[in-house]
């Protein structure tokens, strides 16, 4: 947490409300983002209880399993929820455009530029939480593997197509959510956390009530008894005002509502399914009916305030303007769209269980990457994430008092202008050390040449100033500029490149498709003294 951050914390607590960390959105928002709100069964992991789902905020689809224990009911939910998802997912497919994108020469080794086709948009899906990711992922894990009736004549429980290739999306827009900077697949709470802080822990910013109380509390209210409210407060049937949806449901009302109601459903498809005639089964279908409709309707109760929740917080992310790297970040989601798109066209199997080594190390090493390079742009984007960079010594802001045209020492001597700089910032600088400033979005190097009291430094600049012997106008700052430099890199390098997966080495596991080696013998009680 950096200090700005922890200001304004301190700030909301005395306050009474959310402050701000940021002036602009960081994370691209789609025109017409598909809001996933899941409610899960207590008990029980991966089971799904119901959930809303949709892209229009007064029209929502409501699905669920009136009994989760229920393979067939779970399965139906699971084909009901690919009917709502993948005709979204397909609308974004068709519409594509020519782009250039770097690839490696598989003869030459060097990258090269090549055309490919280039989604126009890709598909955005919001939950409102962190928790609402793992059941994402969870979900794709256990859909993508299942087997239909064209692939297994005798499976026992065959699935739709439709089933496996939502696994197959959900999948790869969990994993894609674990990419610092990706918007393909939102939590809304991780988005308004990353733009106020409020006066509560980390923990409890999860909780998306909460959470909106401190950013947006009632008229004249206090930020902290509206989440105090949020979180506990009940009707007079012990139920919460505000349930989370997270998506796990509260106790209260797994005891009082829902089992009673889930055991009235229970006896009533047990009595149709006695029936021994037609106008008996007619009334106990009508009973089953009512049970039915009991369930959907505490669901759609314990989901719906969620459901709003999510669309305010969307309202209030779409008021601040969008960064000025947000559009580059959503175009490399556009790529992971098309490249799975496109994978999913070409009939390739689903995403293994187990990532092989090669695959693991290049997932870690772009996440890392991501990661180096969101921090670097919010900072470039954001005066305000700017300003925590310079409180811990990482970047500094200074007028320019002086500029001395000076060239570089060899056959061909290149402009190496010496720029004095008077800062008020305390930067981390050792000597020789390089900065970097923003040059018409492209980062301009220097390096430290010396250091003088009172905050003054002489930095040599160093490139991006064109190929003659005089430095092209702009390209160099003037007397009484305001200019800021960072210590860290704008933009981030690539890794050694890895092996490819069939001379993984055996030290990695071998190659894909070898025998795992042998595992070792347990730890028994007589191994332990």
């Amino acid at each position: 947490m950096s200090l700005i951050t922890t200001l304004a914390r301190l700030e909301a607590v005395s306050s009474g409300r959310a402050q701000p960390v940021a002036t602009v959105r960081h994370r691209h928002l789609s025109a017409r983002p598909l809001v996933f709100v899941p409610l899960t069964t207590a008990g029980e992991a991966g089971a799904p209880l119901g959930a809303l789902a949709g892209t229009d905020r007064d029209a929502p689809r409501l699905l669920v399993v009136p009994q989760p224990r229920d393979r067939d009911l779970r399965f139906t939910f699971l084909a009901d929820l690919a009917d709502t998802v993948l005709p979204y997912i397909d609308s974004y497919a068709g519409s594509v455009e020519a782009a250039e994108r770097t690839e490696t020469d598989p003869e030459t080794g060097q990258r090269v530029k090549v055309e490919a086709e280039l989604c126009a948009d890709a598909p955005q899906l919001i939950v409102p939480s962190r928790a609402g990711l793992d059941f994402v992922r969870l979900l794709g894990r256990s859909m993508r593997f299942r087997r239909t009736a064209e692939q297994d004549p005798e499976a026992p429980y065959p699935a739709p197509p439709r089933v496996p290739l939502l696994g197959r999306w959900l999948t790869h827009y969990g994993e894609r959510s674990r990419v610092p900077g990706s918007s393909l697949l939102l939590a809304l709470t991780d988005v308004l956390s990353r733009h106020w802080a409020s006066g509560q822990s980390a923990l409890e910013d999860q909780h998306l009530g909460a959470l909106l109380a401190w950013i947006d509390p009632p008229e004249g209210g206090c930020g902290a008894a509206a989440a105090r409210r949020a979180e506990l407060a009940r009707d007079a049937a012990g139920q919460l005002l505000c349930p989370p949806a997270g998506p796990a449901t509260d106790p209260a009302f797994d005891n009082k509502l829902l089992a009673p109601a889930i055991e009235r459903y229970d006896r009533a498809r047990t009595a149709l399914a006695a029936a021994e005639d037609a106008l008996a089964a007619d009334d106990r279908l009508a009973a089953l009916t009512a049970a039915e409709r009991e369930v959907r309707d505490l669901v759609a109760s314990r989901t719906r305030p969620t459901w709003d929740a999510v669309w305010r917080g969307l309202d209030l992310l779409r008021a601040l303007p969008e960064g000025a790297h947000a559009e580059e970040r959503w175009t490399r989601d556009r790529w992971s769209f098309t490249g799975h798109r496109d994978r999913v066209l070409a009939g390739e199997p689903p995403q293994p269980r187990r990532d092989d080594a090669v695959t693991a190390a290049n997932k870690l090493a772009t996440r890392e990457r991501e990661q180096a390079r969101l921090e670097a742009q919010e900072a470039l984007d954001d005066p305000l994430v700017m300003a925590g960079r310079r409180l811990a010594g990482e970047a500094f802001t200074g007028e320019v008092t002086d500029v001395v045209l000076a060239y570089s020492e060899g056959k061909r001597p290149s402009p190496r202008p010496l720029v004095t700089v008077r800062t008020d910032d305390r930067p981390h600088l050792a000597e020789r050390a390089k900065v970097y400033r923003s040059l018409g979005g492209r980062p301009q190097s220097a390096e430290l040449a010396g250091q003088e009291a009172d905050g003054v430094l002489v930095l040599r600049v160093l490139d991006k100033m064109g190929r003659g012997k005089e430095p092209e106008p702009g390209s160099v700052p003037e007397k009484g500029d305001r200019i800021c430099f960072t210590l860290f890199e704008h933009e981030q390098r690539g890794g050694a490149r890895l092996p490819d997966p069939e001379d993984t080495p055996w030290t990695h596991g071998g190659p894909p498709g070898e025998p795992a080696p042998e595992a070792p013998d347990t730890v028994t009680e007589e191994d332990v003294l």
